[in-house]
């Protein structure tokens, strides 16, 4: 399937600043359930970034805008072509062992209650296991916007049993690791009945196994990525994925938008 993304970042400050660092990641990976077909990314000061893959493997450019400005644009945009391979992505290429995302971070580390949680979902083999915390965080846990912020932990959505699609990735990979199953989070895009536009792009979750490697689980949704889904970035949680992290220096308040369209073909 051809996808077609435009991903589209506005930062707004009330009063002018002079430097500005910009760590994005918005460089889709080519693997084998997806192949770039075309990918540009638009920004002051992208032609001077340094440009470098991190243990991670994703493609990281630090970009420093030039001169003095109160607004930053950042533009990604191209055609993705995936396939659907029912979640199992396999090895990829990160330069750190799999074992390295069995450790906790502060958004994702396990509450009393997600140990008790995870262990109730425990079956015979690591993938069934996987899939029974698939479908339990998915019945239990009921997507709502209103409920949770970008600060929110993996325990406190748990409690709340309520939260979107970061705190459904965050409490899967929470339990994941309670059994000693290394579980990732990854951020990218979901062509949703032909096109979809958002206020922010999805994110899920990735396990590893011996036997199959890494598979991809969205527990926000009930099922394994598709097709109809595009990896961006990976990380221990949602900050060490971000697409976009920046510091300005002299900014005031900040007024940020994100908006994303994706639809299905070369568009």
């Amino acid at each position: 399937m051809l996808i077609s993304i435009h991903h589209r970042t506005l930062y707004h400050y009330d009063r002018p600043f002079n430097h500005a660092i910009q760590t994005l990641r918005l460089t889709p990976p080519s693997g084998e359930s997806q192949t770039i077909r075309s990918w540009k990314i638009k920004c002051p000061g992208i032609e001077r970034a340094a440009e470098y893959q991190d243990a991670f493997g994703n493609v990281v450019h630090l970009v420093t805008p030039p001169g003095e400005t109160n607004g930053l644009e950042i533009e990604a945009l191209g055609v993705i072509e995936t396939v659907d391979r029912a979640g199992v992505i396999g090895s990829t290429n990160e330069t750190v062992p799999p074992a390295i995302f069995l450790r906790p971070t502060a958004k994702t580390i396990e509450s009393s209650a997600i140990t008790t949680f995870a262990l109730q979902c425990r079956r015979s083999t690591p993938l069934d296991t996987l899939h029974a915390l698939l479908s339990s965080i998915h019945e239990t846990v009921t997507y709502d916007t209103d409920a949770t912020h970008a600060l929110t932990t993996a325990a406190e959505a748990f409690r709340a049993k309520r939260g979107v699609c970061q705190d459904h990735a965050h409490i899967f990979i929470a339990a994941a690791r309670v059994l000693s199953i290394p579980a990732r989070y990854v951020t990218g895009y979901l062509l949703i009945d032909g096109e979809t536009s958002a206020v922010a792009h999805h994110a899920w979750a990735e396990a590893f196994t011996d036997d199959l490697g890494w598979i991809g689980f969205d527990a926000a949704n009930g099922v394994c990525p598709t097709d109809h889904y595009v990896r961006l970035a990976i990380g221990f949680d949602a900050p060490s994925a971000a697409p976009v992290r920046g510091t300005m220096r002299g900014a005031g308040s900040e007024d940020l938008s994100v908006e994303v369209v994706v639809r299905a073909g070369d568009q």
